[in-house]
């Protein structure tokens, strides 16, 4: 039997093993956005690709959220000597669900640009529907959530009988150009 005051027996390579990381606890660094030292597990991990950058984990999670705020999809490594992209799989684990969703809806959205698309004209629908026929030109349409049918060309509810031009007026074929120039879409009314 032992003494009360003796100590219990530790495995060594335990004791060295949690110095080691007690000190990566310790250590820190300076995040080269908000210049600020920062502990090592706080450290933002970055994909295999992009070499080891010191940015913190907060900053990475604003400057992520910055870039899918101006819908950016494609987001490149900060540090200004680095080109490579960050991978929205790689940094699930450390962003928000809502944030990764984001992501990927404007990820799909990229996907879509180079495909000609309108939304449905019915305001209860708002419906994104895209020319999947390539170059052919699309007229009548059928949109396929509200199920109403609309004219692909000019963007409205159907017009039998009459053409795009008799349709519409001056401000709408000027409201029109300058959406187009803006790259202005309509906001979809569903959740």
């Amino acid at each position: 039997m032992r003494s009360p005051t003796q100590k219990p027996q530790q495995n060594p390579q335990q004791d060295d093993q949690e110095e080691v990381k007690q000190e990566e606890e310790e250590e820190t660094f300076t995040c080269e956005i908000c210049i600020e030292p920062v502990t090592l597990r706080d450290k933002f991990k970055i994909n295999n690709k992009c070499p080891d950058h010191p940015f913190c984990t907060d900053c990475m999670i604003k400057y992520i959220q910055v870039k899918l705020e101006d819908n950016k999809s494609d987001i490149r490594c900060p540090a200004t000597s680095c080109n490579h992209s960050l991978d929205p799989f790689s940094c699930r684990s450390t962003i928000t669900h809502q944030l990764f969703d984001k992501w990927g809806d404007v990820l799909c959205e990229s996907a879509v640009l180079g495909v000609e698309r309108v939304y449905c004209p019915n305001k209860e629908c708002s419906e994104l529907i895209l020319n999947e026929c390539g170059a052919r030109k699309l007229k009548r349409c059928v949109c396929p959530d509200c199920k109403k049918p609309f004219c692909f060309r000019c963007r409205v509810p159907w017009h039998a009988g009459s053409t795009c031009r008799e349709t519409r007026d001056e401000n709408d074929v000027a409201f029109d150009v300058i959406c187009e120039k803006n790259k202005w879409q309509r906001c979809p009314t569903k959740p």
